[in-house]
């Protein structure tokens, strides 16, 4: 017998081989399924239920990519997560043809001047300068990979000008000065691996002027990795500066305050996706974590919805004045807007004591989480374009907006939705999803199941594999930049020589029937409602 017929013989052998196989598996799947009782479809129809729950299965990914609309998806539409991919890997920052924006819609626009700023007229920082690395793309054919190269690019920091730096703190033993009106939201160690959480500092650092919000789960040496400035938040866990009881180790937050990197402290009271407690699971708190935070390893934790430290406005003032005293450093808080009436009372109590905290960071409802509950997701704080203005104008009409800044969250990653934020009132703005896709974030929507597919928001180590630090961290930077730059383009756009200038007359709201009105119309009809 030859080589051939041998072959033959063998490939005959397994076609039915395969052939026996499945069939076994048809039959097997059959009489399985008719008599499991926990699902109704495959009792009657066992063939076409498992095709079915195939098709159920990858049905998010089907959407995304193929069915849902350009303008569609949530949380985030395919055309904003190529608008952040593109500014990132490409630094590219020009569309073709037209707007895929629905004008029909009501919405924000920012006010155009008959005679812009030239671009020698605008304020920056021109000393600064950043070096970093973009892709270059040659050719994308069809059914292979795009052929990019790395270039070497320096490029101005896009960093304010000296008399525009915004300084929180002002009276603290350790001012807080920013040049970037951009920075990181809070995202903890944990929620994040490592390898996230270490590129994002080195790519802030690079970006230079910024800072990084440690989020609730402790003060990492992945935070500090890159040398960026640091916020470090306090949740009402106390995480990485409680005691064996669970409360305050106010020796160890000496020890962190004495960190150069920490810039300043930040109580979170809540957070637009969840005004609740944090959580992380079991799985995910390793020994490394777990002595991070100060918790037992391997145990889901929660922390509590709420401080156990503080009960009221003034007793949380002093809680923040302790800090400050403590640290010598600026103290803020976190907290989500419920009602026009919601600032009142901090407001109210600011003026009469002359205390309070030295910025405050709101965010809305449409912030993003690793775990939350949908019924707080969805319902509960009021989104970033109403509880800004709530929290401006209640300041304001008190008399102590000028003692504190406001730093704005909410899926503010783009310049123009930046802008229309700085307009109503905000001194700063945190981005925490658009920095997580510029590390490689495909909206895979598992942060709550440590199984990232791409390594951002899971402690496996095989699965932080996925992650190039040395690779994603200019993304990081190029991403910052071209905010950064598209915020004085815009200002140039409205006028102004610095975006730092942005004020209500300078944004315009379209109502669904074409007719327009001021945002500083807006805002004056949000301090009669205070009133």
């Amino acid at each position: 017998m030859n080589i051939a017929d041998r072959l033959i013989i063998i490939g005959f052998a397994c076609i039915v081989i395969v052939i026996l196989a499945i069939i076994f598996l048809i039959l097997y799947t059959l009489i399985f399924d008719r008599n499991q009782k926990r699902h109704a479809i495959l009792r009657n129809y066992p063939m076409l239920g498992r095709i079915r729950y195939f098709f159920e299965k990858i049905g998010p990914e089907m959407r995304q990519y193929w069915f849902n609309g350009d303008l569609e998806g949530k949380p985030f539409s395919r055309v904003d997560y190529e608008h952040i991919v593109k500014g990132a890997k490409y630094m590219r920052e020009v569309v073709a043809f037209g707007s895929k924006r629905d004008y029909e819609e009501e919405g924000f626009y920012v006010r155009n001047a008959m005679f812009p700023k030239l671009s020698e007229e605008l304020k920056y920082d021109p000393d600064v300068s950043v070096k970093t690395k973009r892709y270059l793309l040659l050719k994308d054919p069809l059914f292979t990979q795009r052929d990019e190269k790395w270039s070497v690019e320096e490029t101005s920091a896009y960093l304010l000008h000296d008399d525009d730096a915004i300084t929180i703190g002002p009276n603290t033993e350790h001012p807080f000065v920013v040049k970037s009106l951009v920075g990181m939201s809070a995202m903890s160690y944990g929620s994040l691996g490592d390898r996230a959480v270490t590129t994002l500092s080195e790519g802030l650092a690079l970006a230079k002027g910024t800072w990084m919000n440690t989020g609730e789960g402790g003060l990492s040496p992945y935070h500090l990795k890159g040398g960026v400035d640091i916020i470090m938040q306090i949740g009402p866990g106390l995480f990485g500066i409680r005691d064996k009881d669970g409360d305050v180790d106010w020796e160890e937050l000496k020890r962190k305050s004495e960190i150069p990197q920490v810039k300043a402290f930040e109580i979170k009271l809540a957070q637009g996706a969840k005004t609740r407690g944090g959580h992380i699971d079991g799985e995910k708190v390793s020994p490394e974590i777990a002595e991070i935070r100060k918790v037992e390893p391997y145990k889901s934790v929660d922390s509590p919805n709420r401080f156990h430290q503080f009960h009221d406005v003034k007793s949380m003032v002093l809680f923040i004045e302790k800090i400050r005293k403590v640290t010598g450093k600026p103290v803020g808080m976190k907290l989500v807007v419920g009602g026009n009436d919601s600032i009142k009372e901090l407001a109210k109590y600011m003026k009469e004591s002359g205390k309070g905290p030295d910025f405050i960071t709101v965010d809305g409802g449409e912030g993003g989480t690793g775990a939350s509950y949908q019924e707080l997701i969805d319902s509960v704080g009021l989104p970033i374009k109403s509880a800004l203005p709530i929290l401006h104008t209640t300041l304001t009409k008190y008399g102590v907006r000028d003692r504190v800044k406001i730093i704005a969250s909410g899926k503010l990653f783009t310049p123009d939705r930046i802008a229309i934020a700085i307009a109503m009132g905000a001194d700063l703005v945190n981005v925490a999803r658009g920095f997580m896709i510029t590390i490689g974030c495909i909206q895979a929507m598992k942060c709550n199941s440590n199984a990232c597919p791409v390594g951002v928001t899971t402690t496996d180590p095989d699965l932080q594999k996925a992650l190039v630090i040395d690779e994603k961290k200019y993304r990081v930077v190029n991403y910052l930049i071209t905010l950064r730059k598209g915020l004085f383009r815009l200002g140039a756009a409205a006028g102004l020589d610095s975006p730092v200038h942005f004020k209500p007359e300078h944004i315009m709201f379209k109502d669904d029937r074409g007719v327009i009105i001021s945002l500083d119309t807006i805002l004056k009809d949000i301090q009669r409602q205070i009133s």
